[in-house]
């Protein structure tokens, strides 16, 4: 099974990586925090918790803090 990440210049399918996969575990995987980056999925805003699901596209957004 399946997913399509797009994430700055990243643009590809990649694989689902165990059971109950979800936002939080692709953010640790990528070495990202769930406190500076929000995921799109299918268009979407969502929580971290949120489970990827087969043919999924979840689009990260890096958040830019400044003053």
């Amino acid at each position: 099974m399946s997913f399509n990440l797009k994430y700055k210049n990243i643009d590809e399918n990649r694989e689902i990586a165990k059971e109950n996969y979800a936002i939080k575990d692709l953010l640790n995987d990528l070495g990202l925090s769930t406190q500076t980056t929000v995921a799109k999925q299918n268009g979407e805003l969502t929580v971290e918790d949120t489970i990827i699901e087969e043919g999924d596209e979840i689009q990260l957004i890096q958040i830019i803090y400044g003053g």
